[in-house]
């Protein structure tokens, strides 16, 4: 392990820069477990999912929360490709470019609408898949 005092300018700046967005973004330490792995997780269905939010009463409702606020996104992101494609292509011949305005502006309403910032969508998630996994070794 490096000696504080003995870390150039540069490394230390990089070092916060890490430690702050990490605090931020912690979504690499919640999904490691998931992503990568030698046998990935059988894919799950509605009923599945319908029967965790049933069986959980803390994370389930956030966890439908965030599943309707992911529609409305959907939504957004179709309804967004096709109002803003014939400007997108006449000013940056980018039609992919309306489906990702559509997609953020259908994402920020559903947050604000379904007031998912003040959820742990993240933790529901996460407690899903495990809730999976163990449901898949029975």
């Amino acid at each position: 392990m490096e000696d504080s005092s003995s870390k150039s300018f540069l490394r230390k700046q990089w070092d916060e820069y890490k430690e702050f967005w990490a605090d931020r973004f912690p979504f690499t330490d919640v999904y490691s477990r998931y992503i990568g792995r030698e046998q990935p997780l059988p894919s799950w269905s509605e009923s599945d999912v319908n029967e965790f939010i049933a069986s959980d009463p803390v994370h389930g409702p956030t966890l439908k929360t965030a599943r309707e606020a992911a529609n409305i996104a959907l939504y957004g992101s179709a309804i967004g490709a096709i109002t803003t494609a014939g400007f997108a292509w006449k000013y940056s011949k980018s039609l992919h470019g309306g489906a990702v305005f559509g997609w953020t502006f259908g994402q920020e309403i559903a947050n604000h609408a379904y007031q998912l910032y003040r959820l742990d969508t993240m933790a529901a998630q996460a407690k899903f898949m495990d809730w999976w996994e163990n449901k898949c070794r029975r």
